[in-house]
């Protein structure tokens, strides 16, 4: 009867029961192999995941991961995809040096992580999917190799995807090998969809729609960090602002984001009951506006009942009946020296490969247009309408990317040689169409938000009935479980924190030990003292603790939520956090060279040099043109000074202390509302004083002064000696920049060199590269919010000048 109960009590507990007793662990020295495949693998803590040898075809297999749970196992990595082994003799070895090979039957190595790292490493499949090549030794952990690092067509929650990690579709669902489609990172930082077929010359970009640019489809191009993620709840957030979520957002479910074999980005969540994968969300809703996906010279078709299906045009035939991708090929000798003709395809199109574009043509003068080139393979033509008198031309050099719709008001004709043309037109066979409007996919909720647990219901009504003393445990149980959760509720949202986010949390005895008892103080400012620590996995951080800690618990874990999913080059990173008691702390990296106000006043040899002082600007206004504009919600730092801009090991800038001022929706922009005024003297804009609204400008003339400091090495407040040994006072720098810049006509000398920091050299100075900071700092410290630029015009203005540079010295 004991037993009994225990049993009925296990969901309460939510204790997985797993029968499995293989490792997730594979030590120095030892090998899976093909010979053993159904037993040699390595299986998660959480057995969600499987590592080992999987069948791609007849005697061939690859090294994989995939998801053990589904009715049919789901690949998410796959190392030799390309080159499978052959053999019973084919082996993955860790060597004792520390290297994972791959080698085949025949002792040819297929695939290796080339790692070596001279220390004892083992290789572990993580609970996440991730197999990560690692050394621990006093304590400390270090990691060689991970599989997230090189994903395939999967993406799995919290792993990244970067400018070095595309993902590529497989061919199709049986044949792993790489295919023809790339989700990955533009040259203009832009997360894109991409065809890349069998012909290495034929590329075609998809989506996001090619024709747009990316402010037109929300995207953004100067943060080049080039970085993207899937959260475990079901959201997905890029740097180029590409966000999106999952139709049971928030469920606690099993999650990949995979490119699949037809070309289409989805998200997909996993069904328990059915132990099938469901569509939670999808790039593409119309399949024919897929590149590609027919091959060329051949058709894309939509029915709502059948679904997607490719055909030849007239004149041609299949030319891999295993591969669509390859499309169709002529039944007739391609070379038009001979008289040509052209076969109407009517509500069709092909996007893109266009020889040439006109309006305003006849019918027969677009044909005509084509006739004239040997190597035009067609023409499309649509008639002018109501709205748009101009008659459209389009001649084509390949026929990729065919589609027919029943409403496309344009037509294609296709060339062939003109004694085939009445055949070709008589034996071909027209594609059907179903005439009712094409429609987009509906996603519908993969989940219920019912709380409710029948299940649970009915196993206590059975408790019940079976004995009063198993009501009775159950009652104390759910009881107990109501109680702690209400005293922990704050805490949970931690945890929830760490799950949607990269940011950790902390203990305070942690971070009291990695500081040493907060011994080495680094910085303090109004929010509170900056002390330099080294964490237990031996990053040095920069660990802040709060002074008067904003809000209770719940409020700064939100506030730390946002910051947390921040990501840019030039934002300082947080690592992780501390909400315990009355202690707030926030854990950053470590930045070697300080803050930007100590290199400016510091009274070592190590002087800023121009080109520094520039890079740290246009750093910094791409910092803050983040905050104002690409990130999630709209961030305003409301104290950008040189203490909160600090300097890495190369002098990047990283701005610092964003975040715990203001967060609110952009569209509220108008309507800001502070309780005290915010900022640093010199550094505040008039809009504090005057008790006007506060919006993004504030930064933008706090910026304008830094700039301002960065060229003159003066502070806007104070007195200070200047070069020549006179006091000036600073409460007048930026009128004074002025006067300088006004008074040039006047002067011999150039304006730019009087007003330089005194501490540099005068020779270093780029004069057309300072005058324009000057120029643009001065318009961001404009008494008028509405004549300053924003951040994101700061950031164009000077990297205008960079790329012109750049282009008069290629």
């Amino acid at each position: 009867m004991d037993f009994y109960i225990l049993f009925l009590l296990l969901p309460l507990f939510n204790i997985p029961i797993s029968s499995s007793t293989t490792s997730d662990t594979l030590r120095q020295g030892s090998s899976l192999s093909v010979k053993r495949a159904e037993t040699d693998h390595l299986v998660s803590a959480n057995g969600d995941f499987m590592a080992g040898f999987f069948p791609v075809g007849e005697n061939a297999f690859s090294f994989a991961i995939w998801f053990t749970k589904s009715s049919v196992p789901t690949l998410v990595w796959m190392a030799n995809r390309d080159q499978p082994a052959n053999g019973r003799g084919s082996k993955l070895i860790l060597t004792e040096n520390g290297n994972l090979v791959l080698l085949d039957a025949g002792r040819v190595q297929l695939w290796s992580t080339a790692t070596t790292p001279g220390s004892a490493v083992k290789l572990q499949l993580e609970d996440t999917g991730n197999l990560v090549l690692r050394s621990s030794e006093f304590g400390k952990h270090v990691t060689y190799w991970e599989s997230f690092k090189s994903p395939t067509d999967t993406l799995l929650p919290n792993q990244n995807l970067t400018m070095n990690a595309d993902l590529v579709s497989s061919k199709s669902r049986t044949n792993y090998s790489s295919g023809y489609y790339n989700f990955y990172f533009d040259d203009d930082n832009i997360l894109r969809l991409r065809f890349q077929g069998p012909d290495p010359l034929v590329s075609s970009v998809y989506w996001p729609s090619p024709w747009l640019g990316p402010f037109e489809t929300g995207r953004f191009t100067y943060n080049n960090t080039k970085n993207a993620m899937l959260n475990s709840i079901g959201g997905f957030a890029s740097s180029d602002n590409l966000v999106f979520s999952s139709s049971d957002y928030g469920a606690k479910v099993n999650r990949r984001l995979t490119l699949d074999p037809d070309g289409n980005l989805r998200l997909y969540s996993f069904n328990a009951k059915n132990k099938m994968w469901d569509v939670s969300w999808q790039a593409i809703s119309l399949p024919c506006s897929i590149h590609g996906i027919c091959g060329p010279n051949s058709f894309c078709s939509y029915h709502q009942a059948s679904g997607r299906s490719c055909s030849c045009g007239a004149g041609f035939k299949m030319k891999n009946t295993s591969d669509w991708a390859f499309g169709c090929e002529p039944e007739f000798p391609w070379n038009f020296t001979q008289e040509t003709g052209f076969l109407r395809v009517p509500s069709s199109e092909f996007y893109g490969y266009d020889k040439g574009f006109s309006e305003n043509l006849t019918l027969r003068e677009c044909e005509e247009q084509c006739s004239k080139f040997p190597d035009c393979k067609g023409f499309q033509f649509q008639m002018g309408d109501v709205d748009n008198k101009a008659s459209r031309c389009y001649t084509k050099a390949l026929l990729l990317n065919g589609a027919r719709t029943p409403n496309f008001p344009g037509d294609v004709y296709v060339r062939l040689p003109k004694a085939n043309l009445s055949s070709f037109r008589k034996n071909h066979k027209e594609i059907t169409f179903d005439c009712s409007p094409t429609k987009s996919m509906r996603l519908e909720r993969t989940y219920k938000k019912s709380n409710e647990n029948g299940g649970l219901k009915v196993l206590v009504w059975v408790a019940v009935a079976l004995a009063g003393v198993e009501f009775v445990c159950v009652a104390v149980v759910l009881g107990f479980l109501y109680w702690t959760r209400k005293e922990n509720k704050t805490e949970s949202q931690g945890y929830k924190l760490a799950a949607a986010t990269r940011v950790q949390h902390f203990t305070y005895a942690e971070l009291r030990k990695a500081t040493l008892g907060f011994r080495d103080e680094i910085g303090s400012g109004g929010g509170g003292n900056v002390y330099k620590g080294v964490l237990s996995d031996g990053r040095v951080a920069a660990i802040k603790q709060l002074r008067e800690p904003n809000g209770g618990e719940a409020e700064f874990l939100a506030e730390v939520s946002t910051i947390g999913r921040l990501n840019h080059m030039n934002l300082i990173e947080m690592w992780g956090y501390c909400a315990e008691g009355k202690h707030r702390l926030l854990v950053y990296e470590y930045m070697e060279h300080g803050s930007l106000a100590d290199n400016l006043l510091s009274s070592n040899d190590v002087v800023l040099d121009w080109e520094k002082r520039f890079a740290i600007a246009m750093g910094t206004s791409k910092g803050l043109a983040y905050l104002h504009e690409e990130c999630l919600e709209w961030v305003l730092h409301c104290d950008v000074k040189p203490q909160n801009i600090l300097l890495d090991s190369n002098y990047h800038p990283k701005v610092a202390d964003f975040g715990l001022s203001k967060l609110q929706n952009r569209g509220e922009s108008h309507n800001s509302s502070f309780s005290r005024i915010r900022g640093t003297r010199g550094y505040m804009a008039p809009e504090w004083v005057y008790n006007l609204p506060i919006t993004a400008k504030v930064d933008v003339y706090s910026y304008g002064i830094v700039a301002l400091e960065l060229v003159t090495g003066r502070k806007p407040t104070g007195v200070q000696m200047n070069g020549t040994g006179e006091t000036v006072e600073q409460g007048r720098l930026v009128t004074w920049v002025r006067e300088k810049m006004n008074g040039a006509a006047t002067r011999t000398e150039s304006w730019i060199e009087e007003i330089a920091d005194p501490m540099t050299q005068l020779g270093e100075i780029d004069k057309v590269k300072m005058e324009l900071l000057v120029k643009v700092a001065l318009q961001c410290v404009e008494e008028d919010k509405e004549a300053r630029p924003t951040m994101r015009q700061v950031v164009e203005m000077l990297q205008f000048h960079e790329d012109e540079r750049a282009m008069v010295f290629s």
